[in-house]
């Protein structure tokens, strides 16, 4: 059983070392230095080897410091019964009172250190030599280290107590001040919904029911809808089915436009008169899904970009998986263009792509025409 006891202890002073700053044995080391000058200089008075003890104790001084603070006090009275004590002698007992000040233990600092000054002042004037005067001046001396020792220890306690309560303080202030800027955000997401849901939505609706009834109409004549009377049809449904995609997302909601639906935008831009041709180099299916809204968006504005600027034209969409990315590519072949001049659509679709860390390149296509080519990179892509 005592086998245990010292086994466990053996533990915990190990486990205290191992906590011990370099700080910690540099102001041993230098106490040190002072107290082995200072025994040297007076060995008729010299205690034996204690100051040494009591210098070497602060090494633990911030891992135990009630513990040295015990010690050194204990010692420095034992050191009083071979010779005098200086005050270069008492310097292991001034760091430790100002360390256990630090730490807070105030009531076990005063509670140790105040019988043992209440002793040395009533001992110095009782056997000291000289006027009373002079005697009460000189034990009084002693007392006014160990007090500004506390002293410092505690002020500065107070002051770091404050600085950590002033950065708690502008921590929790930068944090309402994000909480009320997000919370200002939703309400304008909302607000912003709630006026596209009533003027959009019902507009688009208008034109969609439109082009509904002119093609039933068409079909009951038994005559030939016209393709721009079709085409107005489906992006009209297009039109209506991305804007309510768009509130889901303006009200925190998960974003519906994936990947999975790149077949019907093909189709789509098929039916406005392009001639779309789609490459896959790789699984696509286990892209994640933001990954894949965003791929899905700028195969979406290259090719409304297409039927703006080159109706008509040729467009090859190829899309390949690697191991740590997605590369995109939407180029057509229609009139060679100088300079780009970047509108809306091609600087949300840029912002888009370097949200998630990517890149994204317009212009010029190789064999004329125009390209749009993107990088988003994945964690992780489905094999």
């Amino acid at each position: 059983m005592r086998c245990i006891q010292w086994a466990v202890r053996f533990v915990g002073m190990a486990d205290s070392i191992g906590r011990v700053s370099a700080a910690d044995v540099g102001v041993a080391a230098g106490v040190l230095v002072l107290v082995t000058i200072d025994e040297l200089a007076a060995v008729a008075d010299a205690g034996g080897g204690l100051g040494v003890v009591m210098a070497v104790s602060l090494v633990l001084r911030r891992v135990a410091p009630r513990s040295v603070l015990l010690l050194t006090v204990a010692l420095l009275l034992l050191y009083s019964v071979y010779g005098v004590p200086s005050l270069v002698t008492s310097v292991p007992v001034l760091v430790a009172v100002y360390t256990a000040m630090l730490a807070g233990w105030r009531w076990f600092t005063i509670g140790l250190v105040s019988p043992v000054l209440l002793g040395v002042v009533v001992g110095g004037i009782v056997d000291g030599g000289g006027p009373v005067r002079d005697r009460i001046a000189a034990a009084l001396l002693p007392v006014g280290w160990f007090v500004a020792a506390a002293v410092l220890g505690e002020v500065i306690r107070q002051y770091r107590a404050y600085l950590a309560q002033a950065r708690e303080l502008a921590e929790q202030a930068v944090r309402s001040r994000e909480e009320v800027a997000a919370r200002r955000a939703g309400q304008e997401r909302l607000r912003i919904a709630r006026e596209l849901h009533d003027s959009l939505t019902h507009a688009i609706s208008v034109i969609k029911l439109q082009a509904g009834v002119a093609v039933h109409l068409a079909r009951k004549r038994g005559e030939e809808v016209p393709e721009a009377l079709s085409a107005i049809q489906l992006a009209s449904q297009d039109a209506n089915r991305e804007l309510r995609a768009t509130l889901r997302v303006l009200r925190d909601e998960e974003p519906v436009a994936s990947i999975d639906r790149l077949g019907d935008l093909v189709e789509r831009s098929r039916a406005a008169g392009l001639g779309v041709a789609v490459e896959c180099d790789g699984e696509l299916t286990g892209l994640p899904t933001v990954t894949g809204h965003a791929v899905y968006r700028v195969v979406q504005e290259a090719l409304t970009n297409v039927v703006k600027h080159a109706p008509g034209a040729e467009v090859r969409v190829r899309l390949a998986t690697r191991a740590d990315r997605v590369e995109v590519a939407v180029v057509n072949d229609g009139r060679s263009v100088g300079d780009v001049v970047e509108g809306m659509g091609l600087t949300g679709m840029r912002e888009r792509v370097e949200a998630l860390g990517g890149r994204l390149r317009v212009g010029a296509g190789d064999e004329g025409g125009f390209g749009v080519r993107a990088e988003l990179p994945v964690e992780e892509v489905a094999a």
